[in-house]
């Protein structure tokens, strides 16, 4: 059994046939790419939907990713549907869209910047940089890769002075709040990636959390989850899987959260 290979090479194992491979998409799970919005120029939120228009999905997901993952754009609108999460927003490539905000922002003439990336992710993430570097200079963003060792890439987050980076996160407890708690909540934790603080956001996720009336919960969910497709601090990409690929004759596998193989259900047929 092996849980810990790229997702080119689950692919291929899928499509040989010769072991069995179990997918599970990761819950409450994002890679996504974040802008640090207490700095220009993505304290600018016409420059952050921008990037947002400009960033290749397709192009990640088929290149970075090999499909092993659930597209998390292009949805008919740009607002909740539902209170599950993660779900689509409604950003694709449209860079004639994204120069159009990039002029509005009174960035017409683009920036330089970087993107960082942790090493530890590198078989997704550094082909993933290239395809985003690429885009992102079609609408004047010239940005230089900046490769982090992974024994130091929470080290590096915990600094927030990193403009923009890929990134994946994943909450334990399935459900949006939780996420929304850690990610975007004005606390500003580690995992707040991008520093945003919205204390209209707050008022709802913190009601949210403890909430008992289902319709007034459904309420606050939606909103802050328009909120964070509105104000986009953080575009989200994909939901990973969980890929496993193990010998016919195993049976009993069990998707868990913390995503480790629980041995005690596993049995040789």
């Amino acid at each position: 059994m092996t849980y810990e290979m790229p997702p080119k090479d689950f692919l291929e194992m899928s499509q040989a046939g010769k072991v069995n491979v179990v997918t599970t998409p990761i819950e409450n799970a994002l890679w996504y790419l974040g802008m640090n919005v207490k700095n220009a120029p993505f304290n600018n939120v016409k420059v952050r939907q921008a990037v947002a228009y400009a960033i290749p999905y397709d192009k990640i997901l088929d290149n970075a990713m090999y499909k092993r993952a659930t597209k998390m754009w292009g949805d008919k609108d740009n607002k909740a549907a539902g209170t599950a999460w993660p779900q689509p927003h409604g950003y694709k490539q449209d860079i004639v869209k994204a120069r159009a905000l990039m002029k509005e922002a009174g960035a017409e003439s683009g920036f330089e910047t970087t993107l960082s990336f942790d090493l530890g992710n590198a078989t997704v993430s550094e082909p993933a940089c290239v395809l985003i570097q690429e885009a992102l200079a079609m609408i004047g963003i010239k940005c230089t890769i900046n490769k982090v060792p992974g024994a130091n890439w929470r080290a590096a987050l915990l600094k927030k002075d990193m403009p923009l980076i890929l990134n994946r996160f994943g909450g334990w407890l399935n459900v949006p709040e939780y996420f929304f708690f850690w990610c975007y909540h004005g606390q500003n934790a580690v995992f707040n990636t991008m520093s945003y603080q919205n204390p209209a956001m707050d008022k709802l996720i913190d009601a949210s959390r403890f909430e008992t009336d289902r319709k007034k919960y459904e309420a606050d969910v939606q909103g802050f989850i328009n909120m964070a497709f509105d104000d986009v601090p953080r575009i989200p990409l994909a939901q990973p899987n969980m890929d496993v690929a193990m010998q016919k004759s195993i049976k009993g596998y069990t998707y868990w959260f913390h995503l480790q193989p629980d041995y005690r259900d596993l049995e040789k047929a």
